[in-house]
């Protein structure tokens, strides 16, 4: 991998992690267009320290907060109904199902998911699916106003039954072009929470999966040695610094926007990655080694 090659993937997972438009999906279109070699599920993984590291910034004072009464809650029976030290636990609940699929599934991630036909096909249907639950949300929002509706629901009334379903959207981002955000963004919607919470739990809960699943691919690529680890670490950084920038912009966007603009460009760019596919100028395998 160049230097410039790793810029482009850098900046790239930095615009699109944090939106739901799927970051891999992203990096393995790009690098199959621009007719480089498939940058991998160990490079994504370990570029989303580098976004991940933003997340830990810019909710800094959310996460001291929740480590601090989790950590007091295990000693502090009276700390227990505390909500900083129940969305400890419920962040940890909520990772189950990524970590228990993820290390079931490592060789379908790394191969098979991999194909742009499949990638085609989940952006748009997870477009479809986030644009009903967005619908959704701004209707309830609308006769909230008129007191027609139910209020949607905040992190406070998040329980462990909540918990794990968000746990197993974000289960479904193991395959490239369903995105992270995007399917929990959606859970969270469909189960009656503000697209604030949805959210902000999102991306709190994304934590400890993306961590994991980087030092997991840390360990196996430091043992194989098949990585341009100057040109990883400098798209580490540079996808840092864009997301950190993205994270902030997309907190303040959907406080008053839909999800609109990106169930559209989901759903366009499966549609023209299948014609694509289908005319014979892209191959659905484009840009995989030894493909």
């Amino acid at each position: 991998m160049s230097w410039f090659e790793s810029f482009i993937l850098g900046l790239v997972q930095g615009l699109t992690e944090f939106l739901p438009i799927s970051s891999s999906a992203h990096l393995r279109l790009t690098a199959a267009f621009a007719g480089w070699e498939d940058p991998g599920a160990a490079f994504t993984a370990i570029t989303q320290i580098g976004t991940e590291t933003a997340v830990l910034i810019y909710f800094r004072k959310d996460i001291a907060r929740i480590v601090s009464a989790w950590f007091r809650s295990l000693t502090d029976k009276s700390m227990r109904s505390d909500h900083d030290a129940q969305m400890g636990w419920l962040v940890i609940v909520g990772s189950i199902p990524i970590g228990v699929l993820g290390v079931t599934l490592k060789d379908q991630i790394e191969g098979p998911f991999r194909d742009l036909r499949i990638t085609a096909t989940t952006l748009i249907v997870m477009g479809v699916v986030l644009g009903i639950a967005d619908r959704m949300a701004a209707r309830d929002e609308i006769g909230g106003r008129h007191r027609a509706m139910r209020e949607r629901k905040t992190l406070k009334d998040l329980g462990v039954k909540d918990g794990l379903i968000y746990g197993l959207c974000q289960a479904m981002a193991l395959i490239p072009g369903v995105s992270r955000s995007g399917a929990t963004i959606s859970g969270g919607l469909f189960m009656g929470y503000t697209r604030e919470a949805a959210a902000r739990y999102s991306f709190l809960l994304a934590i400890p999966a993306v961590l994991a699943s980087g030092a997991f691919e840390l360990k196996d690529a430091g043992e194989s040695g098949h990585i341009s680890w100057g040109p990883t670490i400098f798209a580490t950084i540079v996808a840092f610094g864009v997301g950190y920038a993205v994270i902030a912009w997309f907190m303040k966007f959907i406080t008053t926007k839909s999800f609109m603009p990106f169930v559209i460009y989901r759903i366009l760019l499966g549609i023209l990655l299948i014609v694509l596919v289908s005319a014979g100028v892209l191959s659905p395998h484009a840009g995989e080694s030894g493909g």
